[in-house]
């Protein structure tokens, strides 16, 4: 779905679609996620959207589409999982390497996955199929889900005040800020190889 076709919908249903774009991104129907903040954040500067409206909107869409493929990875993944993992090369030895990683890592997988596409939708799932504690996933994913959607509609309202945005340039936006977290990880791999080279 274009940007286009989004501002279209938002500006005849107004913000139930913010909460269905984001609640179906993150279960994992493609929305352009960041963009859309990104953009919520412009129309809000431009007195198309209310501020206090946006974010309640957003960050609930977010929020409850990740408790629900939480709830889908516990009473449906862990079934699909043992049935036709084999053809993925999902072994129960291998599934068990998986659970026991993610385990380890769930809380940073939980609040820094949402500004990872692809992690934020597989993450829920995992808790849920790993059965990380329900209580432990909803304080981990309401934190998430805010540092997420709010910074990002902020942005887009600051931006916006500052220097006219095209609202067809804001895909880029998610573009760019995917580009910057993979440079972000591969300078942290590399940095402690540099380290030990200077010693």
């Amino acid at each position: 779905m274009s940007i286009d076709a989004i501002t279209e919908y938002i500006n005849s249903y107004g913000y139930i679609i913010l909460f269905i774009c984001l609640f179906f991104g993150i279960v994992g129907i493609p929305a352009p996620e960041e963009s859309l903040l990104f953009l919520t954040g412009i129309l809000v500067s431009h007195h198309h959207l209310s501020m206090g409206e946006s974010l309640i909107y957003s960050e609930l869409g977010a929020f409850l589409g990740m408790l629900t493929a939480y709830f889908w990875g516990k009473y449906l993944g862990k079934p699909f999982v043992n049935r036709y993992g084999h053809y993925f090369g999902l072994t129960s030895e291998k599934w068990k390497t998986i659970e026991k990683r993610y385990r380890g890592n769930a809380h940073k997988a939980i609040i820094f996955g949402y500004y990872l596409p692809g992690i934020r939708q597989i993450s829920p799932y995992f808790a849920g199929i790993a059965h990380i504690s329900f209580r432990y996933f909803f304080w981990f994913s309401l934190i998430g889900s805010i540092i997420w959607t709010i910074p990002l509609i902020l942005a887009g309202y600051y931006t916006a005040k500052v220097i006219y945005i095209n609202p067809k340039y804001v895909p880029y936006f998610g573009v760019v800020l995917f580009v910057l977290f993979l440079i972000q990880l591969l300078w942290k791999k590399m940095l402690p190889k540099n380290k030990r080279n200077l010693k």
